[in-house]
């Protein structure tokens, strides 16, 4: 079931995003009196599809791309039959280069849109829940493996980040932090503050599949939640509002001091230590299951600050935070280059981009991961490769420029090493995701 969500919701954000970048295309061509034959969303064989005016709009059986089919254009269809004769004034290359150059740029500036818009309205709709970094230092972090190796330990306290304070948690994990040039963070351990460096070689680990979550956390003071009917903590005597003040004499504060005793002691009985609501202290003997649970749903006592945002507001936020989205992707790429970090742990084909999207159904996360791919299209499309609507630009650009049109030869070859370098790019990124998944 968890296959057929993940795929589901892969198909209808690629269909999603192609079909308002094949229509970005459609709409400048048609603004300009160009004739658009094809509108397809995926590729063929076609499944479906009508014929409405002058165009065919139809979906293909592969959901992993489209195109627009316009009059007179040298595009990956490589027809180029009629392209001899004298252009027709509906024809793409009948049009002043200044039209073409909207045309191809329509693609990538409806993905920004889109993009942009799906944040506006993620942030307007359900604002924004953060840990402060005043909440965060009244406990501390905590530090996993991965954080441990770089120099962290559970119960730092976080001053500064890359040599600037910051605003919330999510401010030390993300990668627009952990990519920068000589990251760093200054941390207060006891009475001593400590500047731990990010290595050039953390992001090739950081990204990982293995390592995901095991960087840094927040310290998450609980109590006891809804207790679960006929489980140990309900046989125990656990009650709603408890706090464990220790588990066989070990002091528990924290989850994840409990969830460290409760790994060892499966299948075990164990005594535990709570404080009721009356603030009473009572021993209790509980029977952990053997999974290493108890049976009940923990309470986080952070202080978590909520912010609702009008439009206007949410308007900054979300454009903010669109295009945050494609400068990562350009420090990505700048890490790529230098060897910081390897391709085949950056690259996402589709069987990753469906295991990001998961498999139990939320669309909150759904449209932040289809906001999210909306902006890299936009980013990947603009990069001058031929075939890719970065690499017409490049073309119509020097035209403009120099008042000299490239061949028909030219572009024309143009667009079948591009074709095969996409081809390549792609059966590389799903080879790697199949062999990701299984190593």
């Amino acid at each position: 079931m968890e296959g057929l969500v993940m795929t589901a919701q892969l198909i209808l954000g690629l269909s999603i995003l192609v079909g308002v970048h094949e229509w970005g295309h459609l709409i400048a061509a048609k603004a300009f009196g160009m004739r658009v034959e094809k509108f397809s969303i995926g590729f063929p064989p076609k499944i479906w599809g009508f014929q409405y005016g002058e165009t065919e709009y139809s979906i293909g059986a592969i959901p992993l791309g489209g195109f627009v089919k316009i009059s007179g254009m040298i595009d990956e269809s490589l027809d180029t039959k009629n392209m001899k004769a004298e252009p027709d004034p509906w024809e793409f290359r009948a049009k002043p280069a200044w039209q073409r150059l909207i045309v191809m740029m329509g693609g990538i500036i409806v993905n920004v849109i889109t993009g942009i818009l799906i944040f506006i309205g993620l942030f307007y709709s359900q604002g924004e829940s953060i840990v402060t970094k005043e909440e965060l230092n009244k406990h501390g972090i905590l530090a996993y493996e991965l954080g441990q190796e770089i120099g962290f330990k559970t119960g730092d306290k976080v001053l500064e980040v890359n040599g600037k304070d910051f605003k919330e948690f999510t401010d030390l994990i993300s990668p627009e932090t952990i990519m920068a040039e000589n990251a760093s963070y200054l941390v207060q351990r006891g009475n001593e503050k400590i500047t731990i460096n990010i290595p050039i070689t953390f992001l090739d680990k950081y990204s990982d599949k293995e390592n995901k979550g095991r960087f840094i956390s927040f310290l998450l003071p609980f109590e006891v939640g809804q207790v679960m009917v006929g489980t140990g903590a309900d046989k125990g005597g656990l009650k709603e509002g408890d706090k464990f003040v220790s588990i066989n004499g070990q002091p528990i504060t924290y989850f994840h001091e409990l969830k460290e005793v409760l790994d060892k002691s499966s299948d075990t009985e164990i005594t535990a230590v709570v404080k009721r609501k009356s603030g009473k202290e009572e021993s209790l003997n509980i029977q952990v299951d053997e999974d290493g649970t108890l049976g009940f749903y923990p309470v986080s006592l952070l202080n978590y600050s909520h912010y609702d945002y009008n439009l206007a507001e949410a308007t900054v936020k979300g454009t903010e935070e669109a295009f945050g989205k494609v400068w990562v992707n350009i420090l990505g790429f700048g890490k790529i280059f230098r060897g910081e970090v390897s391709l085949s742990k950056s690259l996402s084909g589709p069987i990753r981009i469906a295991q990001i999207y998961g498999g139990t159904w939320s669309w909150v996360k759904f449209w932040n991961i289809t906001g999210l791919l909306s902006m890299i299209l936009a980013f990947m499309n603009f990069l001058p490769i031929p075939a890719l609507d970065g690499g017409h630009v490049v073309f119509l650009t020097y035209e403009m420029v120099s008042g000299r049109k490239p061949s028909d030869q030219f572009l024309e070859n143009a667009q079948k090493v591009g074709m095969i370098l996409l081809l390549g790019i792609m059966g590389f990124a799903i080879f790697n995701d199949i062999f990701q998944s299984i190593f």
